[in-house]
This record gives C-alpha cells, sequence and structure tokens, in this order.
C-alpha cells in the first residue's frame, strides 16, 4: 500500500462474496495522469478503495463512478485492511495526502 494514491505502482483487487475474501490479484497500474486510476479502476469493476492518502479530484471522480472512497486507512497488507472493512473494524484517521 503507498500512502498516497496518485504514487502507487500496483493494485490489489481483492474479491468478496458474504463477507469473505473469495480471490486477490495484483495488478500493475496504468501510466498516472490525473483521473487515470479512478477511471481504470471502475472500467474493471471496482466498488470501493481503501486508501492512505488521496487527492479531492480522484475522490470526487470516484464518487461520479459509485465508488465508495475509505480514506486514512493505516498502512497493513491488502487482505488485512479487506478483513477489518468487512468486519466493521478499518481504522482510519486523516488523509495522508497534502492536495
Amino acid at each position: 500500500m503507498n500512502n498516497h494514491f496518485g504514487h502507487t505502482r500496483q493494485f490489489a483487487l481483492i474479491a468478496v462474496e458474504e463477507k469473505r475474501i473469495v480471490s486477490d490479484t495484483v495488478i500493475d497500474a496504468p501510466p498516472h495522469q490525473p483521473g487515470t486510476f479512478p477511471r481504470f479502476l471502475s472500467e474493471i469493476g471496482v466498488t470501493d478503495v481503501i486508501v492512505g492518502g488521496i487527492g479531492p479530484q480522484a475522490v470526487n471522480i470516484f464518487k461520479a463512478n459509485n465508488i465508495r472512497v475509505h480514506i486514512g486507512a493505516r498502512q497493513k497488507k491488502a487482505d488485512e485492511l479487506v478483513n477489518d472493512y468487512l468486519n466493521n473494524k478499518l481504522t482510519v484517521d486523516e488523509n495522508k495526502c497534502d492536495h
């Protein structure tokens, strides 16, 4: 997990059924340009993102695509974050992005 969403090089895609992780895959991020990542993730069917830090433009694009954004997550393995979310134990604090 990268603390700044726009600097990530990979995404962990985790599929969930009935509050249980059924698969996880790591994919490379496309080349970054403003707005690219939210649109890319929307196109592949992402419904939620858990991030440490993210800019307001990306948040707005996610919201426009009906993707929930969970901002301020502590740095952990992706499956641990998802399990925390599924069990209502996801701890978030301040947005670690400075813009």
